[in-house]
């Protein structure tokens, strides 16, 4: 089950929850260390998340286009953790996000900056590639539209 939540509705556990599944995926596996993972942003977001027991086990951030860098509207800070991962959790999040943005936003277009390593996924829910390839965080990235 998928909880959807803007930043202002989130309890202080799930913040908690989603700092430190944050923190696991980005700083500690990937070491993506020299950009700070919380912004400004994140309060004008709508947060996505999985839950087991109380644990974050996958999660996104959906940024209303007046926030976004695009023209768009925007997801990122896309994450499975490491114990959930192959067992399609990512589609299901991604497709709940675009459900999300389509119906309760009223959005039609989704601008993202893809890992390329998982471009694929990305490109199975409607995703075209917009840019060639990137450096971000020393990750390769390719920018995606739906």
């Amino acid at each position: 089950m998928f909880v959807i939540k803007h930043f202002n509705n989130l309890t202080t556990n799930e913040f908690y929850e989603i700092a430190k599944a944050r923190y696991e995926v980005f700083a500690c596996e990937q070491k993506i260390t020299m950009e700070n993972d919380f912004d400004d942003t994140d309060k004008e977001c709508y947060h996505i998340f999985s839950l087991d027991n109380g644990v974050v086990t996958s999660y996104a951030r959906i940024i209303p286009k007046e926030f976004s860098s695009y023209d768009d509207v925007s997801i990122g800070r896309v994450l499975v953790k490491k114990d959930y991962r192959r067992k399609g959790l990512s589609t299901n999040l991604m497709m709940k996000a675009i459900d999300f943005v389509k119906s309760e936003m009223n959005e039609n277009h989704i601008t993202l900056s893809a890992q390329y390593y998982i471009k694929d996924l990305y490109s199975s829910l409607g995703f075209k590639e917009i840019s060639p390839v990137y450096d971000e965080c020393n990750i390769p990235h390719v920018k995606m539209k739906l």
